[in-house]
């Protein structure tokens, strides 16, 4: 299986957080691949600079290397489905991990409610 983590769920899982322990089989199973998307790090640095969040992105960047994740690149195709989605909520980022999980297809490993609404390709944690 195909799995995309938003960018919630790349920090849980890169801080071992307990929030993750109920998809920590599915990111250990060694016939899963587990992406993290282009996006998920441009939100990171975004809201770092703008003192949002303590990060230190080279530092997760390694990490999500370190633990086999493999970065998704934002592709015009996700842009396209982007298109087509209609507005539950505000979130641009949101908006296009959900793209990319539609797109790809891949299964979105979320926190957030709201991002089940667009797809059934969401895994709620």
């Amino acid at each position: 299986m195909r799995l995309l983590l938003d960018t919630n769920a790349v920090l849980w899982a890169l801080t071992d957080s307990p929030r993750i322990e109920s998809v920590r089989g599915l990111l250990l199973a060694d016939e899963n691949e587990v992406f993290v998307s282009s996006v998920s790090w441009w939100e990171i640095a975004i809201k770092t600079r703008i003192g949002k969040l303590d990060a230190e992105l080279s530092v997760l960047r390694a990490a999500a290397q370190e633990s086999g994740f493999l970065e998704l690149p934002l592709l015009g195709a996700h842009a396209e489905m982007l298109a087509t989605l209609p507005r539950h909520h505000n979130d641009p980022f949101d908006h296009m991990l959900v793209s990319q999980a539609m797109a790809e297809p891949m299964r979105l490993i979320t926190g957030d409610t709201v991002l089940s609404s667009y797809t059934p390709l969401a895994l709620q944690i």
